[in-house]
């Protein structure tokens, strides 16, 4: 009996324990954003990936194919404007050259010498025709001389004629010989080189897929490409400040400004029509140590607001409400926003600086009227841009 009594006792303990929990839940546990002030921004950021480019750079080959028989640089070189990368083997052209001056200076020795003959006979032409008013001198013999000097000034003529054609010739192996000299455009490095010596080497014309033979960038020139969604287009314009984020510098942004804004949509995918913006970064140093190809995101600065109270935007409830911690309790409270961004709403009414808004709401059992504990304070961001 009295093991009977002590089992229905505790029986009883349990079901009062029981229907106690269903009554009274234990409390909540919630995270929870103390409000500060800071800065908040409005911003537009790229629909797509954007990359690191370079405004400069050439992607070249000879003019002419042939074997390669020196490289002048290597992959990672410096280069200047007009050194020699590459020479094709030209001993044939070497060979042309030389043969077109000699042709040349034959063909300038005959000029001379029938331009002198030339010349010699209309000295003899003036002298006969002085003497002529004298009599001196038959009809016969002026004739013969006027005759022998036309035919030396066209033998001059023609000799003359002949050593212009000899200087073409020249000057065209001299150019066929520079063919095959491949020089750098500007000043910049080599980023790829896809020869070696004793190889043989095509030009890449633009409607063959044959690779160039040489990569060449200017660091100087380093910039990011990226797509913007149209219906931000009215709101970018050049001198824009922004922020460049790299996936090689994580949890890193850099400052950079909008430096063009194309004049068009691109429609390459009807369902999603970009606008291309190009950005500079501020620290020209840095730029020049990014590689292009590099993914890059990018976010405008369209405005901003300094010194406001603000509120992580993911806290917001629909219909612009939050959830307030208000002596282990969850109370809903109306608020007027401001501008915002993904990460930050500016708040204007409803809310006073420190108190304590429920960021945690993903779980369904965080709402307006339980019971709660704060379990943690999600810390301040470092900056105004919500960014830690």
């Amino acid at each position: 009996m009295a093991l009977g009594g002590v089992f229905g006792a505790f029986l009883a303990v349990q079901v009062v324990r029981a229907v106690y929990k269903i009554v009274r839940p234990d409390p909540v546990p919630v995270t929870v954003y103390r409000l500060v002030r800071g800065t908040v921004e409005e911003t537009v950021t790229n629909s797509k990936a954007g990359t690191v480019k370079a405004r400069r750079r050439a992607k070249i080959s000879p003019e002419v194919g042939g074997r390669v028989e020196s490289i002048g640089f290597r992959s990672g070189a410096l280069v200047h404007r007009g050194d020699v990368l590459l020479r094709i083997y030209a001993g044939d052209l070497k060979a042309s050259l030389a043969l077109a001056q000699q042709d040349l200076a034959t063909s300038r020795a005959s000029a001379r010498e029938a331009c002198l003959a030339a010349d010699l006979a209309k000295r003899d032409l003036k002298r006969t025709l002085d003497l002529k008013d004298e009599s001196i001198v038959s009809v016969e013999v002026l004739d013969r001389l006027q005759s022998q000097t036309e035919t030396s000034a066209a033998r001059c003529e023609a000799a003359r004629a002949n050593a212009e054609r000899a200087q073409a010739a020249v000057d065209l192996a001299r150019a066929n010989l520079n063919k095959t000299v491949l020089r750098s455009p500007f000043d910049g490095v080599v980023a790829d080189l896809k020869a070696e010596v004793g190889e043989w080497v095509s030009p890449s014309p633009p409607a063959l897929p044959i690779p160039p033979v040489f990569d060449i960038i200017d660091p100087s020139s380093i910039y990011v490409s990226a797509p913007l969604d149209e219906v931000d287009a009215g709101k970018v314009r050049p001198g824009q400040t922004a922020r460049v984020t790299l996936d090689p510098y994580p949890n890193r942004s850099f400052t950079a400004h909008v430096t063009r804004v194309a004049p068009y949509v691109q429609d390459i995918q009807e369902q999603n029509r970009t606008l291309e913006v190009e950005v500079d970064f501020d620290d020209a140093g840095f730029a020049r140590s990014l590689l292009p190809g590099t993914s890059a995101d990018v976010e405008v600065i369209l405005r901003s607001v300094e010194k406001v109270l603000r509120l992580p935007t993911y806290a917001l409830l629909e219909g612009d409400r939050v959830l307030l911690f208000n002596g282990g309790h969850l109370v809903a409270r109306q608020v007027k926003t401001g501008m915002r961004n993904w990460e930050f709403s500016e708040i204007k009414e409803g809310l006073s600086e420190g108190d304590p808004v429920v960021v945690s709401l993903d779980r369904a059992e965080v709402k307006e009227g339980v019971r709660a504990t704060i379990r943690d304070e999600a810390g301040a961001r470092k900056d105004g841009t919500g960014r830690t």
